[in-house]
């Protein structure tokens, strides 16, 4: 009698695991607070999570937390906003115009790896050191690598389907509407996930330059003071927006790739 094969073709299906990452934090939080409750390690080196935690609730009772975040908020968001519709725009013309990619693509090879942090100086000079160029600084960092990720989801979208929205007489901005994008959406999120985590950096790194509110001020501040569960609860709340930008782009993924 013949017994039936073995399924061999999964297609390495990303299985959810919706415990295992909560597991992991408690188990390195709970280590952490450990070996800092047995004294193996200076607080003014690395305090505990529980001391930590303490800075937050403070700055939080003060007022300072909603201040410094919601500075930080509000460069994000504009200076994201900026560079991710341009980086968005930017990618569909060189992905379907032969000249735009033939003139786009050396001026993005060429200016993507420059440090965008460097040009800091260079725009306060043009806007001065107040919110203009910090949103600058973020907007130009955030739209490399949305251009690029836009690029390539359009470069990746089947010809084959185009040609037959082609055959079908189809208009062209309706294949650009319910085929190329559709097609280029997931690297267009993941261009979000990276742009998003981008302008994280920048804002920090912008804000330590030259502003008087905001998290990464804040973070200047305590690390200038040696108070450093002030320091880490900044950072703390840095990996917390993290999180909360990488919820967002994942239920965005759910919400439009789900008939992948």
């Amino acid at each position: 009698m013949l017994e039936p094969l073995r399924f061999r073709g999964g297609g390495f299906v990303i299985e959810p695991k919706r415990h295992a990452g909560w597991i992991a934090g408690f188990a390195v939080i709970a280590l952490w607070q450990a070996v800092s409750s047995a004294g193996w390690v200076s607080p003014v080196f690395l305090p505990s999570p529980a001391g930590i935690a303490r800075a937050l609730a403070d700055l939080a009772l003060s007022g300072q937390l909603w201040r410094h975040l919601s500075a930080s908020l509000r460069r994000i968001l504009l200076g994201f906003a900026l560079g991710a519709s341009a980086g968005l725009a930017f990618g569909l013309a060189l992905g379907l115009l032969s000249h735009a990619r033939a003139a786009g693509l050396p001026i993005v090879s060429a200016l993507f790896p420059i440090p965008k942090i460097a040009l800091l100086p260079l725009f306060i000079l043009w806007f001065g050191i107040g919110e203009p160029s910090k949103v600058a600084t973020i907007g130009l960092g955030v739209f490399f690598p949305m251009a690029i990720a836009t690029f390539s989801g359009v470069d990746q979208v089947p010809r084959a389907l185009i040609r037959m929205a082609q055959g079908f007489d189809v208009p062209t901005s309706a294949i650009v509407a319910k085929v190329i994008l559709p097609g280029a959406l997931p690297g267009i999120l993941a261009g979000v996930r990276i742009s998003a985590s981008i302008a994280l950096i920048l804002v920090v790194a912008a804000e330590m330059i030259g502003a008087e509110f905001g998290v990464g001020a804040f973070i200047l501040t305590a690390g200038n003071l040696m108070r450093t569960e002030d320091l880490l609860a900044g950072v703390c709340l840095l990996s917390l927006l993290g999180l909360a930008v990488g919820a967002l782009v994942s239920l965005a993924e759910r919400r439009f790739l789900a008939w992948r």
